[in-house]
């Protein structure tokens, strides 16, 4: 039985399919995301479904769908947007079509009847792949724009919030990316040259200009756009940073910018560390299973910062699927439902 798994979030839509055998075991697993910037292309939605699984359409057997992009600009409310992307989702495939919940799978007739409890609620697919590797850890899973900080304990997610807003207060989740978070909203202040400078509040520079800067990323990595719609090289995106004290490439030389880089990475992985620690003294969990896109870039050194013993999700599976662990525990929670339900 092949299963697609989608994770769609507002910037990227990943998917996950997996092959299980007769009893249940995965034998494959092949993944892809597209850039899909839902605020702008939601009717582009069905079309990138069935590009992303490209030939193997026909061959799978059902569909599992997680979501976080009902949060884009698009929609009026986060209910609207629930429901566009599921009905969308739904209408797109002639097999089985699950939604996760935050009770689990839900048909589209739930998902209508009570739309938030599908909102944004694709970590509940990754914990069960964490407590593979650790019944009692704490997930962290950096994305391209978010952070999910979610407490396991005996096999169990146990977040004490459960939407965006609730999570949000707990430390739970933190919306700080490797890709799509403006620098602005990372610092107020920035040394350099031996003074402290007030940085201005404009849409400038994004965390993949850091990482470009610093090395972490390549180009092809830097998979969202450019905020001045120019190129991602790395004195592009060090000319994009040096916006943000009102300077240029004229004003400030590559080592200073550097510098700069260096700060904000810096101050991103305390902020991060932060809710961490949070959250790891709530639950009394000393624990992490590290994954996402920025497992390595950003994980590994919050998880450092913090103190924490850590393990990478690639001790289960292999580095490129940890960028899309949600899609890859929606096929496997959508496998499951059609298992239990025995549905054809």
């Amino acid at each position: 039985m092949k299963i697609a798994g989608f994770d769609i979030g507002g910037a990227n839509t990943d998917v996950a399919v997996v092959d299980f055998d007769e009893s249940g075991n995965i034998v494959g697993i092949e993944t892809d995301f597209v850039y899909l910037p839902m605020w702008m292309k939601n009717d582009e939605l069905s079309e990138a479904l069935i590009r992303l699984l490209g030939k193997g359409v026909d061959e799978v057997d059902g569909v599992g769908v997680s979501m976080t992009a009902e949060l884009v600009d698009a929609y009026k409310t986060k209910k609207e947007g629930v429901i566009d992307i599921s009905n969308k989702s739904f209408a797109t495939f002639n097999v089985p079509v699950g939604f996760v919940g935050l009770d689990g799978i839900m048909e589209l007739s739930e998902v209508v009847d009570n739309p938030m409890m599908v909102a944004a609620a694709n970590w509940i697919a990754t914990a069960p792949l964490a407590a593979k590797l650790d019944q009692n850890c704490i997930l962290i899973d950096i994305g391209s724009t978010t952070t999910d900080i979610i407490p396991i304990k005996n096999g169990k997610e146990c977040s004490v919030g459960r939407s965006d807003l609730e999570r949000l207060k707990t430390g739970e989740l933190v919306y700080s990316g490797t890709l799509r978070t403006n620098v602005a909203a990372l610092i107020e202040k920035i040394p350099l040259d031996g003074a402290v400078l007030r940085i201005a509040s404009e849409l400038f520079a994004v965390t993949a200009d850091i990482q470009m800067i610093l090395g972490n990323i390549t180009e092809e990595e830097y998979s969202c756009d450019t905020m001045d719609g120019s190129g991602k090289s790395v004195e592009e995106c060090m000319r994009r940073l040096s916006r943000v004290v009102c300077g240029d490439m004229d004003v400030l030389n590559p080592d200073e910018i550097k510098v700069m880089a260096e700060y904000i990475y810096s101050e991103q992985v305390s902020r991060i560390s932060e809710a961490l620690l949070e959250v790891s003294e709530r639950n009394n969990i000393s624990k992490v299973v590290n994954t996402g896109l920025g497992m390595d870039i950003l994980g590994a050194r919050v998880c450092e910062l913090s103190g924490l013993e850590y393990i990478g999700m690639d001790k289960l599976l292999n580095k490129k699927d940890c960028v899309v662990a949600p899609a890859v525990g929606t096929a496997i929670l959508m496998e499951q439902f059609i298992i239990n339900n025995k549905i054809n």
